[in-house]
């Protein structure tokens, strides 16, 4: 997977097996990255992102872990733009 992929919101729903409505109040909650504009309407998720939220769930991390883990992804983000 290469770092610069983006996953569209089908994608994403179905690697995370959350809901639209659950992911987008994950990513208002702190818990998930929120998604990147690629014009006009339409959104994409870094798949290094997804992958590395998913790997932090399966391992068991707490709620506070995994906003601890989406702040340095954003942040990580950032510095790459």
């Amino acid at each position: 997977m290469n770092a610069a992929t983006l996953w569209r919101l089908p994608t994403v729903k179905a690697e995370t097996g959350y809901s639209r409505s659950t992911l987008y109040q994950r990513v208002k909650d702190g818990l998930f990255t929120p998604p990147v504009s690629l014009g006009g309407r339409a959104v994409g998720f870094p798949a290094s992102e997804v992958s590395a939220i998913n790997a932090a769930r399966i391992a068991g991390k707490s709620d506070a872990e995994i906003s601890a883990l989406v702040k340095n992804l954003v942040a990580a983000r950032r510095q790459e733009a």
